[in-house]
């Protein structure tokens, strides 16, 4: 299992995960750790308790270079106030950032769901990084006509919209890994502390939430 303390004993278990396997889609959700600029874990993120953090060099130091195929896509998820912090994940996995795919976070009459936190504005977005690796990385023909926005309700805390898979699988090839994931899902190799088909929220969270998507 991940182990979110030590960079050494991840390296060696993504590795395993793996099994020599190069792969051509790979989409992460690290758990980032949020600073203020004393250096301490920010306040308004108290509830990132519930899980696990790594430190922005222990994310770095994943070896994604050695199990990413030449070409391939990285989908990489970055709060808005980490972007710089998602730059350079993307940078030393050995990837080069393309674009984005923001996810509007509306409430169930479409409107913004404005119960996100942040000290400058209330966040209502958050961005899936893009980058490729390699030559000939171009989507895949669905990709032409994709938008890069999804607008879907809020799940458990920091869970991710599950529309984000439809988009990936047209866009681009595998074998496909998800990193950090929860739950399993067929088709993908999945990689992390919660992934396994049993995943189950540990704390409260809206009342539509459930193991499949949100109204």
């Amino acid at each position: 299992m991940l182990d979110p303390a030590g960079h050494l004993s991840a390296a060696v278990d993504l590795l395993g995960t793996a099994k020599g396997k190069k792969f051509g889609t790979i989409l992460a959700d690290p758990p980032w750790q949020f600073q203020n600029r004393t250096g301490k874990v920010a306040p308004e993120h108290k509830r990132l308790n519930r899980y696990g953090t790594m430190t922005l060099d222990d994310i770095c130091a994943l070896p994604v270079a050695d199990i990413a195929a030449d070409p391939s896509h990285l989908y990489l998820w970055v709060p808005n106030a980490l972007l710089p912090d998602g730059l350079r994940v993307m940078d030393a996995w050995g990837y080069r950032y393309i674009s984005n795919i923001v996810w509007h976070k509306v409430r169930k009459d479409g409107g913004s769901d404005g119960r996100g936190v942040g000290f400058y504005f209330r966040n209502v977005t958050e961005l899936l990084l893009f980058g490729v690796r390699g030559k000939n990385a171009r989507t895949l023909d669905p990709g032409r006509s994709q938008v890069n926005m999804m607008q879907t309700r809020k799940r458990e805390h920091s869970r991710k919209p599950d529309e984000q898979y439809k988009i990936i699988e047209d866009c681009s090839w595998g074998p496909r890994l998800e990193m950090f994931s929860r739950g399993a899902r067929k088709d993908w190799t999945v990689w992390g502390n919660q992934a396994d088909e049993s995943y189950k929220p540990t704390w409260d969270t809206y009342g539509y939430n459930s193991a499949i998507a949100a109204e």
